[in-house]
Parts: C-alpha cells; sequence; structure tokens
C-alpha cells in the first residue's frame, strides 16, 4: 500500500485509510442481496415505505389514524409527536413501523457484521438524518436489541453530535495535530444529495485535546436541489458561502486555520476526485476532469497569511470521525448513517504514545496492527 501521508495538499491523502487517530478499514461498503443494495432497506426512504405499507388497509376501510395526508408529507416531528400523544392506534402503527424497520436494519447490520472488513466491531454508532428523531432512537434501540437476542456482541448507539454537525466536527480529525496548536477553528464543508452545509468549527484544543468540546460556531446551509444548478454553479455558491464564514470568522477575532475540510458522498481517490457514489449531486462530479479540492484552492488560496490547504472523504467516514473521543473505550468500532441510503465506515483506533497519537504528523510512522 502506497504511504497515505504523501499527497498533493503536503498535508495526508484525500480518502485516506491512515488519519491520525484511526485506520479506516472500509467505507461506502455496497453489499447486495437478490432484490438490490441492502442499504435501501435500512434506508430512511425505506422506513417510510414500511409505513405507507401499513397505512394502505387501513386507508380502504377508512380507519387510517395518520388522517389522509400521504406518509411522505407527515413531518418527523408530527411522527414523534404520535408517539407520545392520545391516540393510542396512531401511536400503535407507528411503533409497529419501528418495529418492522428495526428488523430491517437489524438484518443489514448483521450482514455487514459478517463481513471481513467488520470483524469483531465492538461499537456501531448510528447517525444521519433519521436518527435525529424520536422515531430514529427508537428505531436504534430496538435494533440494538434484536441484535442481541440474535448473539451479536456489539452496541448500538446514537451518535452524541447532531447529524447535521456531525459531519462538519469530524472533518476535525482529518486534520494533523499541528494545526490545532497555532489555530482555534476550521472551515468545514458537507456535502449532500439535497443539501450543501458549510461551517466554521471551533476546536476547543486547548481545553480538550481530544476534541470531544468541538462544536459548530457558525454555518450556511443551501439546498442546492431546490435550484437544480449546473457543477460550476454549484462550486461558485460553496466558494461564496466560504468567503462569507471567513469574513465573519476574521470580524468575530478567531483564529481560522488554513484548512478546509470536505466531507462528501461516494468513493474519494488519492488525488481529490471522486471515483464514484457522487450520482445525486448537481452535475457530473465523479468526471476525470472536476477536482473539487484543487477547486476551492484554486479560489480561496490563502486563509489568513498562509495557503489553503483541502482535505476531503467519504461523508460517512465524516460522520463517524465526530464519534473518535468517545470510542476509546474500544478497539475496532463502525458507523451507519441512515439518510437517502445507508452509509457505513469501519474504524479501528490507533494506538497512542504518552497521551499523543502514535503517529507524528509531519514524520508519518506504520501504525501497529491491533491484536485479535
Amino acid at each position: 500500500m502506497a504511504d497515505d501521508s504523501v499527497t498533493t495538499t503536503g498535508i495526508a491523502r484525500h480518502g485516506a485509510q491512515k488519519l491520525p487517530s484511526v485506520e479506516i478499514d472500509s467505507f461506502n461498503v455496497e453489499l447486495k442481496d437478490d432484490d438490490g443494495f441492502l442499504g435501501d432497506r435500512a434506508s430512511k426512504g425505506a422506513f417510510r415505505d414500511i409505513l405507507d405499507g401499513l397505512r394502505k388497509p387501513l386507508k380502504k376501510s377508512g380507519d387510517d389514524p395518520l388522517g389522509k395526508k400521504s406518509t411522505d408529507d407527515i413531518p418527523k416531528g408530527d411522527l414523534d409527536g404520535v408517539l407520545v400523544g392520545d391516540d393510542i392506534a396512531a401511536a400503535a402503527l407507528v411503533h409497529g413501523a419501528i418495529e418492522e424497520f428495526a428488523r430491517e436494519l437489524a438484518y443489514v447490520t448483521g450482514r455487514f457484521l459478517k463481513t471481513k472488513a467488520w470483524a469483531d466491531t465492538e461499537r456501531i454508532v448510528v447517525g444521519g438524518g433519521f436518527r435525529q428523531s424520536r422515531v430514529g432512537e427508537i428505531a436504534i434501540a430496538r435494533t440494538n436489541i434484536i441484535l442481541k437476542a440474535e448473539d451479536f456482541d456489539v452496541d448500538l448507539v446514537p451518535i452524541r453530535f447532531h447529524p447535521d454537525d456531525a459531519g462538519l466536527i469530524g472533518t476535525l480529525h482529518l486534520a494533523p495535530s499541528w494545526i490545532f496548536a497555532g489555530h482555534d477553528s476550521i472551515l468545514a464543508v458537507d456535502i449532500g444529495g439535497t443539501n450543501i452545509r458549510c461551517g466554521v468549527v471551533e476546536t476547543r484544543w486547548k481545553k480538550t485535546p481530544d476534541l470531544s468540546k468541538a462544536s459548530v460556531w457558525k454555518s450556511d446551509l443551501w439546498r442546492h436541489a431546490d435550484d437544480e444548478p449546473t457543477r460550476e454553479g454549484a462550486v461558485k455558491r460553496l466558494v461564496k458561502m466560504l468567503k462569507e464564514l471567513i469574513a465573519a470568522a476574521e470580524a468575530e477575532g478567531l483564529n481560522l486555520a488554513p484548512f478546509i475540510g470536505i466531507s462528501c458522498p461516494g468513493v474519494i481517490d488519492a488525488d481529490g476526485s471522486i471515483e464514484k457514489g457522487a450520482q445525486n449531486l448537481p452535475g457530473n462530479w465523479e468526471s476525470s476532469r472536476f477536482n473539487l479540492p484543487a477547486s476551492l484552492v484554486e479560489a480561496i488560496p490563502q486563509i489568513g497569511d498562509h495557503d489553503t490547504a483541502v482535505l476531503m472523504h467519504n461523508d460517512g467516514v465524516a460522520q463517524g470521525l465526530s464519534e473518535v473521543p468517545f470510542m476509546q473505550d474500544v478497539e475496532r468500532w463502525g458507523v451507519l448513517t441512515i439518510g437517502t441510503g445507508l452509509g457505513n465506515a469501519r474504524f479501528t483506533n490507533r494506538r497512542k504514545e504518552s497521551g499523543k497519537e502514535a503517529e507524528d504528523d509531519k514524520k508519518p510512522k506504520k501504525a501497529k496492527k491491533a491484536k485479535a
């Protein structure tokens, strides 16, 4: 395997397997069965399909407790309200959908755990938009119970940070530790099939070197799916968002690092191109002639008095990386993100030396293999 420390950014490779805190054993795995991609059985849309299927016979008889509104048009907040409301029939209906979805998620999770890359996984954090609801929390808890009943020795837990923030905060763990010594914040970008979110993430590194208290100071959201821009138009809007955040950070007196961390769907190649998995983004982001990190460096060559460095990784990986400080009591762990699809990544913690990462960011060393 090539040395993951030597790249065009001068810091690390885009989509690197070896990061300062973890080894990435796998990510963006697309498991299949006879019906297609397994992840489709445990997506946000899959839950809606299950609920809609349970409603159909009730609609025919006029007994649907959720009324006439289509399943897709019911806000998740309304479904959460049903769970604690006085309408027992409606609560039972939603609980039924949760139970069926949890069994699907348990099946899919079990298939991941049976792969070589996910062997001996001790804990799995669940992120994505579905997690940010009472329905999602109950589904995750029920899935955990099902897995234990099926003798899987693993804990399934909700991601700690708000899913909207987790992808931004996770990009902190792409950066080398020397960046944190001289700066108190970074720019982060979370690109999705519907939205692009940019933010300034405060590291709070001096108080908590493990980055457990990092937070999003300010963020901006663009729902690009509504505007249907070209690829070039999307990049232009992204650059504008970042420049506005730089100006806001400077006005606030933040010491912004010359670093942009990017979370993006798909398989990210070492040169910053996207090999596959970006089909939901505006335009062709998988073209060999398109390189988002290079485009950003060209548009924002400096932040403060220093040359801009950009690192990009898979969005599921980035969400999972936000959990690094809280996963130090286990060795092997993973993340599942329930959204339009099912994002996934499996990590092995790197060994620490004298309370610091085993890797000196400027002088890379080979990571020691974890004992089985």
